[in-house]
């Protein structure tokens, strides 16, 4: 993998392909010897957090015997996402316990970087910038050597996250979601790389759902020059020179080098990305014409989640995820499509007239499989 600026801030430069260290396998030697793995095959930059169970933990086993002199280690916590004690509160106090905490359970005696996880909100962005609030800590951790780069993760608006950019002096990376289902992010991610700001992308894989076979991007992606979706997916989000790495989550050794071959392929040309940005337009006007989740048709008289199906059934005809779609349905809580009357009620009040009766019977009669005879929820399909 070719190497890439991390942004003007930071000084630093990365690798295209990052690990994610959230889904790590159970057992602590094969997770060892993934982690060392990935860090051997040039993935070098991790993403942890006090809050996945015991990763950090297990990459203080990882990083020992030089490993460590061999990444940029992050880590990240905030008490709106977890908190690690009752009295947890957003101040520089608290966010210097967790820092110390996690270089303990890391077995380190500086982080890379100390990330505020997840700023969703303009309530949570001032709660973590006020003075005397984790920003403040963070900065005070980093003049004494304990941090040296700070930045923050990111599910908020791109309205505010524009508004934040004039406003984080302090902050040198964002890591956000962005992939071929989710492109909302797209103008802040500019924006970020434009003010120097090191770009991080999250789920470039959605989560693994394209990793799932769908015939429809299967095409796209042979039209583009992509050998499957995974290789899709990863080469569409590093084509954006906006991107400066992607973090990509590693369970099996496969993860780590379908990742590695992918983001070594070179980025898709104009013509190929205008290509699929062309089959992305044309899929969300067909998604905008379908269940915008508005919600008006509920309340249901039988209780059914009308625009979660609704989704389901769409993610099942449109993309060809139907084993994600099975799964999705039997994890429904409540009354599922087999309880729908066909009284009518929904598609008189639905915004985009949709044929909500007829895609609840579709629901039932397709996914049926998934559920117990009872009709309590079975095996997975």
């Amino acid at each position: 993998m070719r190497m890439r600026n991390f942004g003007s801030r930071s000084g630093l430069e990365i690798a295209g392909a990052s690990i994610g260290a959230m889904r790590l396998p159970q057992d602590v030697d094969d997770a060892v010897a993934l982690i060392r793995r990935a860090i051997d095959s040039g993935m070098f930059y991790i993403d942890t957090s006090r809050g996945y169970g015991e990763s950090e933990w297990v990459l203080g086993r990882a990083l020992r015997d030089g490993y460590r002199k061999k990444v940029l280690l992050s880590t990240k916590c905030s008490p709106w996402v977890m908190r690690v004690r009752p009295d947890d509160v957003p101040t520089a106090k608290v966010v210097r316990r967790r820092i110390e905490e996690s270089m303990r359970r890391l077995d380190v005696d500086y982080l890379d970087f100390y990330q505020v996880w997840n700023i969703d909100s303009a309530e949570h962005f001032a709660q973590a910038t006020a003075p005397g609030g984790m920003v403040e800590g963070i900065m005070k951790a980093r003049e004494e050597g304990l941090v040296r780069h700070l930045g923050f993760t990111t599910h908020d608006s791109v309205e505010n996250l524009l508004g934040y950019m004039d406003r984080v002096d302090w902050c040198e990376t964002i890591l956000f979601t962005y992939n071929l289902m989710n492109r909302t992010y797209a103008p802040a991610i500019e924006a970020a790389h434009r003010h120097g700001i090191g770009t991080l992308v999250m789920n470039p894989v959605g989560g693994g759902r394209l990793a799932e076979s769908s015939p429809v991007l299967l095409g796209l992606a042979r039209e583009v020059g992509a050998e499957s979706v995974p290789e899709l997916a990863v080469r569409y989000v590093l084509s954006n020179p906006n991107v400066d790495s992607i973090v990509c989550g590693i369970a099996k050794p496969s993860d780590v080098d379908d990742t590695i071959a992918f983001a070594g392929r070179p980025a898709f040309g104009p013509d190929q990305m205008a290509r699929i940005e062309r089959f992305l337009d044309d899929l969300a006007e067909k998604k905008a014409g379908f269940c915008t989740a508005c919600k008006y048709c509920l309340p249901c008289p039988e209780g059914i989640d009308i625009p979660a199906i609704m989704n389901l059934v769409f993610d099942d005809r449109h993309w060809g995820w139907r084993g994600s779609a099975k799964e999705g349905y039997r994890r429904m809580s409540g009354p599922k499509a087999d309880a729908c009357t066909q009284c009518g009620a929904c598609e008189s009040k639905c915004t985009q007239h949709l044929p909500v009766m007829e895609t609840m019977a579709y629901a039932a009669r397709t996914y049926a499989e998934t559920l117990a005879p009872s009709g309590k929820q079975g095996a997975p399909a």
